[in-house]
């Protein structure tokens, strides 16, 4: 089915594969940076008052404009020489157009592909409606899973292919911070199926597991007494 899902996964040719690439991105000192700390899960679960359509558009929308962005602080890094394809992990993505014509293309062609198909998407009254009174289509949720989708294919390929230069401009926090925001809210919605988010398992385990409780502070000591004659010269090791 992968022809479907849009990605190809590289096979072995007979010979011996070569080592798996050290994973920068899941090193403790990268991934305990986050500009938030606290459990993501609260941002994301439907608040009781707001209509389920309304909050997916709503997320979806803000995550297309903070994913734009990140990616737009690596875009230059990001050329067709540097990524002759869209790829993260073992995984190639193909692009398929409106008439399911499958082309291999640069990673800047593909995330070209997939912003501007988000933006025509979000910005369309009749799919995502923003006067009041009018409904949703029966395709929105489809929609949103595609858009979902095609975005979590540029975060992988952010931290598989730029991780180096978001640390380089100390952006790795907000990266850290966004992926698992995403990913936590995917998860609560069932917008993305668990086969295409795989590839980042490590990943989102460790960024999505929220961080344990501090550990209480300790209770006051009781006030010393006075030693007795006898406990004077008694020394104790430890």
């Amino acid at each position: 089915m992968d022809w479907l899902m849009g990605k190809s996964k590289t096979k072995p040719n007979g010979k011996k594969p070569p080592p798996e690439e050290k994973k920068q991105y899941l090193e403790l000192e990268y991934t305990k940076i986050r500009v938030v700390d606290f459990d993501l899960k609260e941002l994301v679960v439907l608040p009781r008052e707001i209509d389920l359509n309304e909050w997916l558009a709503s997320n979806t929308t803000t995550f297309f404009n903070l994913i734009n962005l990140q990616y737009s602080t690596i875009s230059e890094f990001c050329t067709g020489d540097t990524c002759q394809a869209m790829n993260a992990c073992n995984t190639i993505y193909y692009w398929y157009d409106e008439r399911g014509k499958k082309t291999k293309c640069t990673a800047p062609q593909y995330v070209d592909f997939v912003m501007s198909l988000c933006q025509k998407l979000v910005t369309d009254e009749e799919i995502f409606p923003t006067k009041y009174g009018k409904e949703f289509p029966n395709s929105f949720e489809s929609l949103v899973k595609k858009i979902c989708r095609y975005l979590f294919h540029v975060l992988a390929h952010l931290y598989w292919a730029h991780f180096k230069e978001t640390v380089a401009l100390e952006l790795q926090g907000h990266l850290n911070t966004l992926y698992a925001h995403f990913i936590v809210f995917v998860r609560e919605f069932n917008l993305v199926d668990p086969k295409e988010t795989c590839i980042m398992d490590d990943l989102s385990e460790v960024l999505c597991t929220p961080a344990p409780p501090p550990a209480p502070a300790p209770a006051p000591s009781a006030p010393a007494s006075a030693p007795s004659p006898s406990s004077q010269n008694h020394v104790t090791e430890r």
